[in-house]
């Protein structure tokens, strides 16, 4: 049985390369990108089971990528991921259809619970 894909799409270098690795360890395939253009231009966007997502991002945030990919009739399970602790922003996110919303630092018990609510339909 081939695993899950989860994408992870933050500008945050370091986040970028450890987040994919801790991924993988748990068992899935796990590829970064560092904009919400990179992924869309990836070709990895219809293999992806679950999008882990910056909301703060120069150039295209987290919730414009959410909104580009439901307009483009993509409907891939999003945890977003921030250090904002901005209710507005998780309301709105949340509001436009996101599965989770994680603060960072989160530790890995939470973001493996938070993956596999969301690959299951919680």
């Amino acid at each position: 049985m081939e695993r899950p894909l989860l994408s992870v799409v933050d500008d945050d270098e370091m986040l970028r390369e450890s987040l994919p690795d801790l991924l993988r360890d748990l068992g899935f395939t796990a590829i970064a990108f560092s904009s919400g253009k990179d992924f869309l231009s990836s070709g990895y966007v219809d293999k992806t089971s679950c999008l882990i997502l910056d909301v703060a991002m120069p150039g295209m945030s987290g919730l414009v990528l959410q909104e580009e990919l439901k307009r483009r009739g993509y409907t891939i399970p999003i945890i977003f991921i921030t250090g904002q602790k901005d209710e507005e922003i998780r309301d709105q996110a949340l509001k436009q259809g996101a599965a989770k919303f994680l603060y960072k630092p989160f530790n890995d018990d939470v973001l493996l619970n938070a993956v596999k609510e969301t690959l299951s339909g919680k």
